[in-house]
């Protein structure tokens, strides 16, 4: 089977490059094992005002510590973070985004949770989706696996007892698919975003959402359908984040042949205005996101 290293060998990756996206997936196995001494909430929240769990913090930590050692990356954006974190003697011009641990909460009932990563290759995070130049996501479930695109196709990699990431998948492909899932309290949503449910429901959509953006979307990406987190009452510009889930996923989506949309347009066009950037998300196959466009314009 082909390693994750044979397969970086085999594309236009540079070294660096194909050393960061390794370095990354060597994280997941320490950050799986950190899983039963991690569990509890701590006393600090994020810029977001969100509690933090011990585990989304030590993950945060060993990430940004692994990164800022490499000397690969000038930049390096965390959901954990309040500013950019800056690496000005680094040797490499890679930038980094990253939720270290999408969907924390989750691990207390065991259920899938996941590392999102977005690399760029000129030094700044703060830019467009569109111009990444890998995305990648770790998912810690019944097998750890890797997702990852270098704008080369979508493939996915499972961890093996030799701590090897070997391809399960070659060149993946997001099918039209029926499932969906949508974010926000139903009452809270607006009236559009309802009556798009409503039509998905109509024609045959089955539901399917955990409470993981990166669990969910892989589910959409190997079966079809539609994720979503609108804008609701109260959080009319959203709730994800640009550049930590939105865009890393959306790239990933893109390349296999999806989309995503704030509703209105392309969320991979848009330039972050903040770190804390927030923006509706509709991310699966083309046809259903088109058809929300159509529908919430």
């Amino acid at each position: 089977m082909t390693t994750l290293r044979e397969y970086l060998d085999g594309t236009k990756c540079d070294k660096d490059l194909k050393d960061l996206i390794e370095l990354i997936a060597k994280q997941a196995d320490p950050i799986r094992g950190a899983f039963i001494t991690n569990q509890k909430y701590v006393d600090s929240k994020n810029i977001y005002g969100e509690t933090q769990m011990e585990l989304d913090k030590w993950s945060n930590e060993r990430l940004k510590k692994v990164l800022g050692e490499s000397g690969l990356i000038k930049e390096l954006a965390s959901e954990e973070e309040d500013d950019v974190v800056k690496f000005p003697s680094a040797r490499g011009n890679y930038a980094v985004t990253m939720d270290p641990l999408d969907g924390s909460s989750l691990i207390q009932v065991n259920l899938c949770v996941g590392t999102i990563i977005g690399i760029y290759d000129n030094g700044k995070v703060m830019q467009a989706g569109k111009n990444m130049r890998a995305a990648m996501y770790i998912l810690y479930g019944p097998m750890t696996i890797l997702t990852l695109t270098v704008k080369e196709g979508v493939h996915i990699f499972a961890l093996n007892e030799k701590k090897e990431y070997v391809m399960l998948i070659k060149d993946l492909k997001v099918p039209e698919g029926n499932l969906y899932a949508s974010g926000a309290i139903k009452k809270e949503w607006l009236p559009k975003h309802r009556a798009f449910i409503d039509y998905l429901e109509n024609a045959g959509y089955k539901l399917r959402y955990s409470g993981s953006f990166v669990a969910d979307v892989h589910q959409i990406l190997k079966y079809g359908g539609m994720f979503s987190y609108p804008a609701f009452a109260g959080h009319e510009k959203g709730k994800l984040r640009l550049l930590f889930e939105a865009n890393p996923l959306g790239f990933i989506m893109t390349q296999a042949g999806g989309r995503i949309s704030d509703g209105a347009r392309d969320i991979l066009s848009i330039t972050p205005e903040k770190v804390d950037h927030r923006v509706p998300i509709y991310i699966g196959s083309k046809t259903v996101i088109d058809k929300a466009e159509q529908m919430l314009k």
